[in-house]
């Protein structure tokens, strides 16, 4: 019997590959398969099932094309929805037969009503896994809020009482020695305060998983589960849709966006159709030169996940500018999210657009020195922190104003244009997105701090908050 498990950092999300005698499962695959397809084949394993622990939020599952690759049944926990392709509905303690192994699915309402764990038994009926999905993570349990933004009267309330529930009754009774392995660790969004580990024994979270706590009755529960959640990002919805009722093939997604086009084309598509122009470079070099009204996501971060935070429309069309080699990764981790109108790269990057002579925008740009010396010369500058209400409570400047850009669009109007202002997040990531999105809406007086708090507070020139441990990661 063999588990691997299969991490992707950028939105820290676990699929899982189990094979026993040469049948595999895979577990909550990410949308390109192709690498769960090579696994089997080298190891000369056929893929029977794709189970799912719950219809996804944070990204589009590649359910779709991995059973029509390989054959394999698509399984969900038990469910009332209509899905726009053929799944196995299972049952709860209903159990699979995998090779000399066996998988048992576990109904457990809470972060979904759907939500389901799977339990692999060896050979000997002996449970040695559970793969949690988003009802038990390292540290934490699933946020019971997400259902509610597709099912108006699944309350959160109502989420967080059946989660209890489950916990109590489908998982605490479950041997100590048992492996957990969750769909998501820290930085992800489904949970409020997961820990960066991927995996651990369940005895060991019973004795130090808040969620797990013994004599820990219902309302204690709801109360502190609820408390620190904050609005989930808005594509979670959009997600969650893609996932129940189906999606276009990865392969066309990533053949249209494959298209490599000439300074003058990027520009001939960029007039006729208007489509947003993405920039996956760095933000220092974005800020020396860009196409007028791009915006930054830098592709090394968290990048598919505030692509789904920051734009808004998820059928948008979209051109690329990015480091030459890294185009299909883009595509890749755009499409994860569901953003799949990628139509097109700018071949040979900024260069071949300053070869045209074509314009480009700059964005200022000051040391965090520098911006401590000015800071420290006026105590009246206008200081915007981006980063989120949980790491600005921590700590930060005293006369800093905190504008989470997860929600950039509810609070740009409290800029005023005519001001001069110092932005920065934690190191310098953030911040660039931010002034991208509001340059082309007409703020051209904001400042970008490189190296954003990190670098400030490393400084130590100007005074900050008394350090107070967050309650959330949120």
């Amino acid at each position: 019997m063999e588990v691997k498990q299969i991490y992707t950092n950028c939105l820290a999300h676990g699929a899982y590959y189990i094979e026993s005698n040469g049948e595999a499962a895979v577990i909550d695959p990410l949308r390109e398969v192709k690498p769960y397809i090579d696994l089997a084949e080298s190891r000369n394993a056929k893929i029977k099932y794709i189970f799912e622990t719950h219809f996804h939020a944070d990204f589009v599952s590649g359910h779709i094309d991995l059973a029509k690759k390989t054959g394999a049944t698509i399984v969900y926990g038990p469910t009332q929805m209509k899905a726009g392709f053929e799944m196995l509905v299972g049952a709860d303690n209903q159990v699979f037969k995998l090779g000399d192994s066996t998988i048992k699915l576990i109904h457990t309402p809470g972060h979904t009503m759907e939500s389901s764990c799977f339990l692999l038994q060896d050979k000997n009926g002996k449970p040695t896994a559970l793969f949690s999905g988003d009802t038990l993570f390292i540290g934490d349990v699933g946020r019971p809020d997400l259902a509610q933004h597709v099912i108006a009267n699944l309350t959160q309330e109502k989420l967080a009482a059946h989660l209890f529930d489950s916990l109590r009754n489908k998982i605490m009774p479950l041997p100590d020695d048992i492996i957990v392995y969750p769909n998501h660790g820290a930085g992800s969004a489904c949970g409020k305060n997961m820990s960066k580990e991927t995996s651990d024994t369940l005895g060991h979270q019973k004795q130090v998983n808040y969620a797990l706590r013994k004599n820990m009755t219902k309302d204690e529960f709801i109360k502190e589960l609820l408390n620190g959640l904050t609005v989930p990002p808005g594509y979670f919805p959009k997600n969650v849709l893609l996932n129940i009722g189906g999606y276009e093939s990865f392969d066309k997604v990533l053949k249209r966006g494959m298209r490599p086009l000439s300074a003058k084309e990027f520009m001939e598509v960029l007039t006729a159709r208007k489509p947003m122009v993405i920039d996956t470079r760095k933000a220092a070099d974005f800020a020396k030169g860009f196409i007028t009204n791009a915006i930054n996501i830098g592709i090394d971060g968290s990048f598919a996940t505030w692509v789904g935070t920051v734009i808004k429309y998820i059928q948008q069309e979209i051109l690329l500018v990015v480091d030459e080699g890294r185009e299909e990764e883009v595509i890749t981790r755009l499409a994860r999210v569901g953003y799949d109108h990628c139509i097109g790269f700018l071949k040979g990057g900024m260069q071949a657009w300053r070869d045209e002579n074509f314009v480009t925008d700059k964005i200022k740009t000051i040391t965090a020195d520098e911006f401590c010396n000015i800071a420290a010369n006026n105590d009246s500058i206008m200081i915007l922190d981006l980063r989120k209400k949980s790491e600005f409570d921590a700590e930060h400047l005293l006369n800093a104003q905190n504008l989470p850009l997860d929600y950039v669009y509810d609070n740009f109007e409290k800029i005023d244009k005519n001001k001069t202002y110092y932005v920065h997040c934690a190191g310098g990531y953030r911040s660039m997105i931010f002034i991208s999105i509001l340059k082309p809406m007409g703020y051209h007086n904001l400042i970008d701090v490189n190296g954003g708090f990190g670098e400030i507070k490393k400084s130590g020139k100007l005074p900050i908050t008394d350090y107070v441990c967050p309650l959330t990661m949120l």
